[in-house]
């Protein structure tokens, strides 16, 4: 409970500025029952322990004052702020006006989420109280006026351009954020202007551009017209010409088909004389050549004894020769017999030598036997191996199969991890960075190191996802875990100091905290519908789920449904129960130290975004694991058929080397018998060779004898042969004079044959000639007929009707022989088909855009009229914005500046834009320098320690306090994370700036405060306790509790 004494009367309330608070009432809202607050008119130091209520004050002036639940960053139903246990709670805020103080009621109610809202008695909606806090200059989404514990954080992660709104809202005049809005209205509306002019203009210029191209293709059109007209005539004449050149060939084959006919004529009359002669010479040509065949046959005959006789003479020189050579070839073939039996008596003692060596060799038949015993051996372990290999390689190809599924599996549970990382590089590029970088370079940490936590944790059914991610912070989700402190340390040494990305990082606890057991078994928990812990719905790497124990106590948070829900009341009175879930809340359930009490806090639970996506990590170690198996399978069976190849080639080898050793076997075997034969040929052979030797002195006189009889026969030979010679030379003179006499008859017969033949031939080509020729007439006269029909059908005329005139006179201006008509229709047609796209409507669409033409030159000089003075305006306007600004920036930098060189630090607020013309791109930009070895630095999020932020964030508001417009603001908390001597300073500039009779209301709630501050009069100390055994506020008696505390201390 706490309270304050109770403005008196009209001169206090004279301190307070228009809209600061006097009360504010609360019941059954969150931690009171029942409480009145009287604030005072200049700093409100609002202490108290944690969970007594401090921030519950907060949370009824937003909601008092109409602000929505997301302001505060609590619960987001305005239902969770009314007590536990109560149906309705009640908040009453009285303000200061001059003309009358305005009482603002709410009553919330659970059931619904509902509001009943009354203002100064009277019931309204809650648009009249938005109006009402308005006109009082009072926001409480302003984080420059209204700054909750929740929200502490986002102060420092506010952009420029949000800050410089926040700022005007607060302390600028009312007119000035107007202006600010207005001035990125017009700006917008000259880029709007600035478009529609750039879009006019050039679709102006694209209208002329285009209407000058129509112009061209009216002149094209005319100019396709007039060839379509010449290419229409020439088909026309066409059919003419062809006609009319049709009938001149029929007037030709005419003439022709008559001049052969008399070249026929002709022809048979010239070769009667011709005949008669050739039969003239036939008669006399008959008893010459009976004459010289006669001859003939003499001197045939008389030939033929010559050559008889000549035959004698040639075979007895050759009788002599053959003598000679007779004697010659005895005494060579004496000698070579005597060389033969010399080489046979050799022979036959080397193959008896050979023999003597064959002989003592022993039997060769049982070791060709044991070399086929071998060989069969050979062959049938040869097919054992083949039958071997074709079932290693239907194992083989099994395993691949069972590889490719095994593959595919695991590229699906791979790409829902690569889908996870692109969430994590659309929520934070700099962890996706750092995450690259972990990859490339894992080599260099000894420890183990695990990926954010976002990617290693796997919910293992996505209806949890939402349970693990509201319990672990985003912070956490996207934290690197390490096993070894040193390893984190180089980690951020690369990434935060040299890569310069925000990161974060955890070093797991030394000691494993992954399987510590839960308080309580959850089969003591099933009755109030708890059915799991936390811990127990997802999948993590070792030293993740120990950090997750240890930080978020996951082994120990209980998971209930709907029946959990319902019986909420009961459950929380379960000792041991800190943090629990149902379906669709979180509850926090707080014990107090003093007297056993509990109180709850609940919150909705926000949908999962990152951990829906879900990967088995059990099934995808057994997949990686059956991968391994199936490559060492195949290795395996790779292996064993390596080997039973080896050994198939060294069963090759030694069947090569058994068939050699066979054959060299068989061969050894048949030679000994192979030789004995030989033996005793040879030895037959020089026993005949033996008995059959010649005697060549007698073989010689019978030679002599021989030669001497022969030669006697020649000579009565040559006589005959002279005799026959003289009798063929008589009669072949008499051939030659008859012959002569016979050649010059021949050549005249042969001279009239050809005559006759040359004619005869002649005659035939012309009859044939004439035949043809008349085929060819009655063709051409069918084929005039129908080429006459054509040309008038085309021509649209009757076929009794004659040409008329004026085609007649167009037709003469025109080619007369089809080459050249076609060679004109083929350039008319091309250049006619050149002319594509136009039509008779190309004139009417040519004088349709003039008329447009000049309509958009006239829009065009209204719109560039309009952005000209629009853009007068807008510099009118940012003169009233903009120097205003630039004044009040100053000040709040005179301010901030002076409150930091107070703390031997430096500060500076100043007015940033990147383009002057860009009105909505200004900002606010606060940079500030704790040490003095450092530059100023931009406040930011990430690279202030929280308690510089803290620092910087309480100065800069002080520096809006003395300019403010605004009748009070609110600070929860923010001095948490300074350290003392920051705190302290802080302390002292609040006091200073806050206790002035300038300045306006302020709220400043803290859980502690340091020793020996220094207090103004003008501050108010609410003092907030909590607990069972409290006084409610119309007991307390604040005199009596002082006299008390100064009896004590005059006592010590």
């Amino acid at each position: 409970m706490l309270t304050g004494n109770k403005p008196d009367g009209a001169g206090a309330e004279g301190r307070f500025v228009e809209g600061s608070i006097l009360r504010i009432t609360m019941k059954n809202f969150l931690t009171y029952d029942y409480s009145v607050v009287y604030p005072g008119p200049n700093l409100n130091m609002i202490v108290g322990a944690n969970g007594t209520g401090k921030s519950s004050i907060v949370c009824a002036i937003c909601l008092g004052l109409a602000g929505k639940t997301a302001i505060l960053g609590r619960g987001d139903k305005v239902g969770l702020y009314v007590k536990r246990g109560c149906n309705k709670g009640f908040i009453e805020i009285e303000l200061y006006k001059r003309d009358g103080n305005v009482v603002i009621n709410r009553e919330i109610h659970v059931e619904n989420n509902q509001s009943l809202w009354m203002l100064n008695g009277r019931h309204c909606n809650q648009k009249a109280v938005e109006e009402e806090v308005k006109a009082l200059c009072i926001q409480v989404s302003n984080l420059c006026q209204f700054l909750p514990q929740e929200k502490v954080g986002e102060f420092a992660k506010m952009s420029k351009i949000e800050l410089l709104e926040a700022t005007e809202k607060s302390v600028g005049p009312p007119e000035m954020y107007e202006y600010h809005c207005e001035l990125k209205n017009f700006r917008n509306k000259e880029r709007e202007l600035e478009n529609v002019v750039k879009e006019k203009a050039s679709f102006l210029e694209k209208a002329k551009q285009r209407n000058e191209r129509n112009k061209h293709d009216v002149n094209r059109y005319y100019e396709k017209k007039r060839h379509l007209d010449v290419i229409e005539l020439l088909e026309k004449k066409k059919p003419w010409v062809e006609y009319e050149t049709t009938r001149k060939e029929l007037e030709g084959v005419k003439k022709e088909r008559d001049e052969a006919k008399r070249q026929l004529s002709g022809l048979k009359q010239a070769q009667a004389p011709m005949l008669r002669k050739i039969q003239l010479i036939d008669n006399q040509l008959k008893p010459t050549e009976a004459q010289i065949k006669a001859k003939t046959v003499a001197i045939k005959e008389a030939s033929l004894k010559c050559k008889q006789k000549q035959d004698q003479l040639d075979r007895k020189h050759k009788e002599v020769e053959d003598i000679k050579q007779t004697l010659r070839l005895k005494q060579m073939e004496e000698e070579d017999h005597q060389k033969r039996i010399s080489n046979t008596r050799r022979t036959i003692e080397d193959l008896k030598a050979e023999l003597d060596k064959v002989g003592d060799q022993p039997d060769v038949t049982p070791r060709i036997n044991a070399v086929n015993v071998e060989l069969r051996r050979i062959q049938e372990d040869r097919a054992k191996i083949e039958g071997e290999k074709a079932d290693l390689r239907r194992e083989k190809d099994n395993l691949y199969a069972e590889s490719r599924m095994l593959e595919k599996k695991l590229n699906d549970m791979n790409n829902m991890m690569n889908a996870k990382e692109e969430k994590l590089r659309g929520r934070h590029r700099d962890t996706h960075a750092a995450l690259q970088w972990l990859r490339q370079n894992r080599k260099l940490f000894s420890g183990n190191v695990h990926e954010p936590m976002m990617l290693v944790i796997n919910v293992k059914d996505p209806r949890f996802a939402k349970y693990v991610e509201n319990h672990i912070s985003f912070h956490d989700l996207r934290a690197f875990v390490f096993q070894r402190k040193d390893d984190m340390e180089k980690f951020m040494i690369e990434v935060r100091d040299k890569m310069n990305l925000k990161v974060n990082s955890i070093s797991a606890p030394e000691e494993s905290w992954s399987r510590r057991p839960p308080s309580r078994n959850i089969e003591s928990l099933r009755r109030f519908g708890f059915f799991t812990y936390l811990r127990e719905m997802f999948d993590a790497p070792e030293e993740v789920m120990s950090y997750l124990c240890q930080q978020y106590r996951v082994y120990d948070v209980p998971v209930g449904s709907d029946q959990t829900k319902s019986m909420i009341k009961t459950v929380i009175e379960e000792p041991y129960l800190k943090v629990l879930y149902t379906t669709e809340e979180r509850y926090t359930v707080k014990r107090s130290f003093y007297s056993n009490k509990i109180s709850t806090s609940n919150s909705a639970l926000h949908p999962s975004q990152y951990l829906t996506i879900t990967v088995d990590a059990v099934e995808k170690l057994q997949l990686e694991q059956q991968m391994k198996a199936c490559g060492l399978k195949l290795r395996d069976i790779d292996e064993r058929m390596k080997a039973l190849q080896k050994e198939a080639a060294a069963l090759d080898r030694r069947d090569n080397e058994l068939l050699a050793e066979k054959k060299q076997l068989s061969e050894l075997k048949g030679k000994k018998r192979q030789l004995e034969q030989k033996i005793s040929t040879k030895q037959d052979s020089l026993r005949q060779m033996e008995q059959s030797v010649i005697d060549l002195k007698k073989v010689e006189e019978e030679t002599k004898e021989k030669i001497a009889a022969v030669n006697s026969q020649k000579v009565s030979t040559v006589a005959a042969f002279t005799a026959q010679m003289k009798l063929r030379a008589k009669l072949t003179m008499e051939k030659v004079y008859l012959t002569l006499e016979t050649v010059g008859l021949t050549a005249e017969k042969t001279k009239l044959e050809n005559d006759c033949r040359e004619g005869a031939s002649e005659l035939k080509t012309t009859d044939q000639k004439c035949s043809r020729l008349e085929q060819r007439k009655v063709q051409l006269t069918e084929q005039c007929k129908g080429l006459l029909k054509t040309a008038k059908s085309i021509c649209r005329m009757q076929l009794d009707e004659s040409l008329p005139e004026d085609l007649r006179n167009a037709f003469s201006k025109l080619p007369d022989t089809l080459d050249e008509i076609d060679a004109m229709l083929n350039e008319e047609r091309s250049r006619a088909e050149c002319f594509t796209g136009l039509s008779e409507s190309v004139v009417d669409e040519y004088n349709r855009r003039e008329q447009e033409i000049k309509h958009l030159e006239k829009e065009l000089e209204d719109k560039n009229n309009a952005l000209n003075a629009y853009r007068q305006n807008i510099s009118e306007a940012k003169e009233r914005w903009l120097n205003p600004l630039k004044q009040l920036v100053e000040q709040i930098n005179d301010k901030f500046g002076d409150f930091f060189r107070s703390m031997q630090c430096a500060g500076e607020v100043d007015l940033h834009s990147e383009n002057e013309e860009e009105y909505d791109k200004y900002g606010i930009r606060i940079r500030v320098k704790f040490h003095s070895s450092t530059q100023l630095h931009e406040l930011t999020a990430y690279h202030q320690s929280g308690g510089e932020r803290s620092v910087s964030t309480m100065l800069y508001l002080m520096a809006l306090q003395e300019l403010n417009r605004c009748p009070f603001r609110v600070v929860d908390e923010i001095n948490q994370g300074m350290d003392p001597v920051n705190e302290r300073r802080v302390f002292d500039i609040v006091v200073r700036t806050a206790c002035k009779q300038t300045t306006s209301q302020y709220f400043f709630i803290t859980p502690k405060l340091l020793q020996n501050l220094q207090y103004a009069e003008e501050m108010t100390v609410l003092c907030v306790h909590n607990g069972a055994h409290m006084l409610p506020p119309n007991q307390w008696d604040e005199t009596a509790f002082i006299r008390r505390c100064l009896q004590r201390k005059a006592r010590a």
